[in-house]
This record gives C-alpha cells, sequence and structure tokens, in this order.
C-alpha cells in the first residue's frame, strides 16, 4: 500500500490495494483507518468492487446510516445511489458536513463512482480543524461555548410541498451541536458549522454578546456567516476529478464537502455508504 499525500492541509491518494480485499483483512483495514485519522480524505482509483464488497468495505466502520429523503439501494441497505442526470438542482453544491442536521452526525462515508462527465463534477473537500485552529484567539474565545442548530428543512425541504415538508420535520426536528466539537478519536478541536444545514446559534442573547435588541440578530448573523465561510479557503481543501471506479473515504468529523454541479445536462451517477456517527461534545 502506498500513500501520496495531495496536499498540505488535506487529502492522500492510496495505491496498491484493493477495498474489497481489505474488508477482509483487519491489518489492512487498520492501515487505512489510520490513514484516514491523519489525511481526513482518501483516495483510491480504480477500484473494481462491487456493491456488496462497497457495503462490506464501509461497515468495517461501523454501522450504516439510511437517508429520509433519497433512500437507499433495495438489496444494499445504507447505500444511498446519488443520481443526477435529468435535473440541474443539486443539494451537494454546498460545503457541508454529511447529515448534520442529525443528533449524531456521520461519521464519515466511502464514495464510489459509477459514472461520471468528461469534465466537470469535481468535489472539495475541506479540513475543518485547520479552519479552527487559524482563527483569531478572541473568536476562539468568543465561540467557545456557543451551540448552533441545524435542519434539513430549508435544504432537502425546501423543494418539498408544506405538506411534505412538514411531515420531515416531524420525524427530523432540528439537532443542536456544539460550534466547536471535539473529534472522539483525536481529541481535535473542529470548525463544526456549515452552510448546507446550520440556521443558528442558540444561546447568542447574553449579556457578554447583547447591549441592545439590535445587537441580537445582525451580530449572530454576521458571525455564523464569517465563520462557515471559513471552509471556502482555497489552503484548507483538495480536490478530486473524478474518474469510473474511484472511490473516496472522508472523516466527517473533521471535514466538509462541496460537490460542484457545472456539468448538466451530463450524468453524474455515485454511491454513498454513509457511516453511522457518535453525539458531537
Amino acid at each position: 500500500m502506498h500513500i501520496r499525500q495531495l496536499t498540505p492541509a488535506i487529502g492522500a491518494e492510496i495505491s496498491g490495494i484493493h477495498l474489497g480485499e481489505a474488508a477482509r483483512s483487519a491489518e489492512r483495514f487498520a492501515e487505512i483507518r489510520s490513514a484516514l485519522l491523519k489525511h481526513r480524505v482518501l483516495f483510491f482509483r480504480g477500484q473494481d468492487i462491487t456493491r456488496a464488497e462497497h457495503v462490506a468495505f464501509a461497515r468495517c466502520f461501523g454501522p450504516l446510516e439510511d437517508h429520509p429523503v433519497v433512500g437507499s439501494d433495495p438489496d444494499h441497505p445504507g447505500l444511498v445511489r446519488i443520481y443526477r442526470s435529468d435535473n440541474p438542482h443539486s443539494y451537494e453544491n454546498v460545503y457541508h458536513c454529511d447529515g448534520l442536521w442529525r443528533p449524531n452526525p456521520a461519521m464519515g462515508a466511502v464514495l464510489r463512482c459509477i459514472e461520471c462527465p468528461e469534465i466537470g463534477g469535481d468535489t472539495i473537500w475541506v479540513n475543518m480543524v485547520k479552519a479552527y485552529e487559524e482563527l483569531p484567539d478572541y473568536v476562539k474565545d468568543q465561540i467557545a461555548n456557543l451551540r448552533a442548530k441545524a435542519s434539513i428543512e430549508h435544504s432537502f425541504g425546501a423543494v418539498m410541498t408544506p405538506e411534505a415538508r412538514a411531515r420531515l420535520v416531524a420525524e427530523h426536528p432540528a439537532a443542536e451541536h456544539p460550534v466547536v466539537r471535539t473529534h472522539p478519536e483525536t481529541g481535535e478541536k473542529v470548525l463544526f458549522v456549515g452552510a448546507g444545514f446550520t440556521s443558528h446559534f442558540v444561546n447568542w442573547s447574553t449579556p457578554d454578546n447583547v447591549r441592545h435588541g439590535i445587537d441580537k440578530s445582525p451580530g449572530a448573523s454576521l458571525l455564523l456567516n464569517y465563520l462557515t465561510s471559513r471552509a471556502s479557503i482555497p489552503e484548507y481543501q483538495v480536490r478530486w476529478s473524478w474518474k469510473p471506479g474511484d472511490i473516496v473515504v472522508w472523516d466527517n468529523r473533521s471535514t466538509q464537502h462541496y460537490a460542484c454541479n457545472d456539468y448538466f445536462p451530463a450524468p453524474r451517477k455515485m454511491e454513498r455508504a454513509g457511516i453511522v456517527g457518535d453525539i458531537p461534545y
């Protein structure tokens, strides 16, 4: 197995290994998991594996989650088909952490490219540990104890009928998370808000932050916009141009990602196995 680091901040390409075989080898899988914690996102070219092998490899990390809107492959629970061929609208072209709207957002994901355009359709991943570490100290102090709400309503729910959106929210109410979470395996601090799902702070209106009513909304929204914009800093990113058979594995706890929606009407077909995560603290 050979590991080639792709940027100073995030990402490594791994060659000389078949993920179907890695799922059956505790030693090989341990090497991959160790590399994931170090590089946060791992890229594998030309992986000729079946859906069953895809699911088996992802399950080595933990149980798989379903998606309330997209759903799973009927023969492989936990394998979500993200097929874009006849609809230019996309939910993925915003910096986001998968399942931030859940009480326990995904631990990570294993994404496989089935079909992709010749040009376009790249995906960007961001190191959100770096995004936190390089904040000014006064901002770190300001956000140390802040918590924020994250909701599925204003993303997937936005294109639904009012009745369908109400059912979605009733079944999946907004979750509350720390603005700065601790990575459960490395102990690192992670900036844990994203433009895709985070809606507002829940404990901003305190005497330290608000002197007059006018301070409450602008002060909070400007800070939240600043924090979510950290994901767009190129020095924290790695960008991947897909080929059929590519597989990418990422640590969803310490990263965000953005799928570029620049390829319509060309098709783009991906299959993702999301791994159940922990409750952030």
